[in-house]
């Protein structure tokens, strides 16, 4: 069950809840343009004392009503909305003369079955020819527009896929950028690291407090981060870029550090992959901005469906693969452009394919306490497994993140305050 609402009032849809909502169908329908309502908006109503009985219930369904015209035949429903999780019984007989049956739902194979095979560049390409009046040139890096890594960022993409790179190359390299210093020098200290004494040079900051790992991958997370804008129409209500960037890299890294020693990761590359893992969603806003805009009611309207199933619906790409080309033609390590990939994608069996599991582990696990994008949904027992970790393992670490949000969210500021 869904609440929209246009200048006319408010308007109630039914679909199945493997459905994503499609807004032009219902657009068309209704002759309405009925928009998705803030999640906190619709928290308000749903959670409304009168709504816990039957009458309660029974009047709610007085608002016009759109009904999927799969549900046709259905005299009962079991009704459920997705932000509070009220859910009842609904006779069909409560909609009486208000009720219009249309075609507004899509499952999660009907768009699939509409989107092109190829390579992740040729859908990107696709998606631009069809969205933009770019044309496409002989590369389509040049077509973006994308703004390049400065040279001190190339320079850490290169130690950071270097094996045989210590703090000897990357001091000199963060000395000798006055904004990349700064940046080091507030990380180190941040409450998050919580390092004894103060702390009086970039030496300091990168050898006894940060260590080589955590400045290169910071640095990188928010030099490529900030080569693109943060959009300003996102999902009301949604999760900020950053906070959730720097909650799951710092997630990730520790259920990472659970892993036995034989099969785990290195845990700096998992905490570049986990604050890279949504930058696809930055380029999305900025190459497409109008269809941005219509993704962000979208996935208002839809909190009940996976991400990617809107954004290919919507522009026919997602952030996964949009985010996985760039980093990769930006030159970082495989691991972590794999990772950044494919880490919704339970099937992927290569390189990255623990990093990407521990990725989906944690991304699901920061859900439900809302602090991350996306639908509750249940980590299978087989993923963990195959990371030979426990849903108690996940639980101890999402309980520190929890108890750290305090210096966790002064990091973020930090971030999003650096020049």
């Amino acid at each position: 069950m869904v609440l929209l609402n246009d200048h006319e009032g408010k308007a109630l849809v039914l679909l199945p809840a493997n459905m994503l909502l499609n807004l032009v169908s219902i657009w068309k329908h209704s002759g309405r343009h009925l928009q998705p309502v803030r999640c906190k908006d619709a928290s308000k109503f749903f959670n409304q004392a009168a709504l816990k009985s039957q009458a309660g219930q029974e009047k709610l369904f007085q608002l016009p009503v759109f009904i999927d015209q799969s549900l046709a035949d259905y005299e009962r429903f079991d009704v459920v909305e997705s932000y509070t999780g009220l859910a009842f019984e609904a006779q069909s007989e409560w909609f009486g003369d208000h009720m219009s049956l249309c075609s507004l739902g899509l499952t999660s194979q009907s768009i699939d079955q509409h989107q092109q095979d190829g390579s992740d560049e040729q859908v990107i390409t696709r998606a631009v020819e069809r969205f933009t009046t770019l044309r496409i040139q002989q590369r389509l890096e040049d077509t973006l527009g994308l703004p390049p890594l400065p040279p001190s960022m190339k320079r850490l993409v290169e130690l950071r896929s270097d094996p045989t790179a210590g703090i000897d190359d990357l001091v000199p390299l963060v000395r000798g950028d006055a904004s990349l210093a700064a940046q080091v020098m507030s990380w180190a200290a941040s409450p998050y690291y919580a390092a004894p004494g103060e702390v009086h040079s970039v030496e300091d900051a990168v050898i006894r407090v940060l260590g080589f790992d955590l400045v290169v991958n910071l640095a990188l997370g928010v030099a490529m981060g900030k080569t693109l804008k943060v959009p300003d129409d996102t999902p009301r209500d949604g999760i900020p870029y950053w906070k959730q960037s720097v909650y799951l890299a710092a997630a990730t890294e520790l259920v990472c550090k659970k892993m036995p020693a034989e099969i785990r990761p290195k845990p700096g590359l998992v905490y570049l992959a986990g604050l890279l893992q949504n930058f696809g969603y930055l380029i999305l806003a900025h190459l497409f901005p109008p269809h941005f805009s219509l993704l962000s009611r979208y996935i208002e309207a839809n909190p009940h469906m996976a991400l990617e199933f809107i954004e290919k619906q919507v522009m026919n790409v997602t952030r996964e693969q949009i985010g996985g080309w760039l980093l990769d033609n930006w030159g970082l390590p495989e691991v972590v452009v794999e990772a950044v990939r494919y880490h919704n994608d339970l099937n992927y069996d290569g390189l990255a394919s623990h990093e990407a599991k521990l990725i989906y582990v944690v991304s699901r696990a920061l859900r439900s306490k809302e602090l991350a994008d996306g639908p509750v949904e249940a980590i299978p027992d087989s993923v963990l497994s195959e990371l030979r970790i426990t849903q108690a393992d996940v639980d101890e670490v999402l309980d520190h993140i929890v108890a750290s949000r305090g210096e966790l969210d002064a990091l973020v500021h930090t971030i999003m305050h650096a020049h």
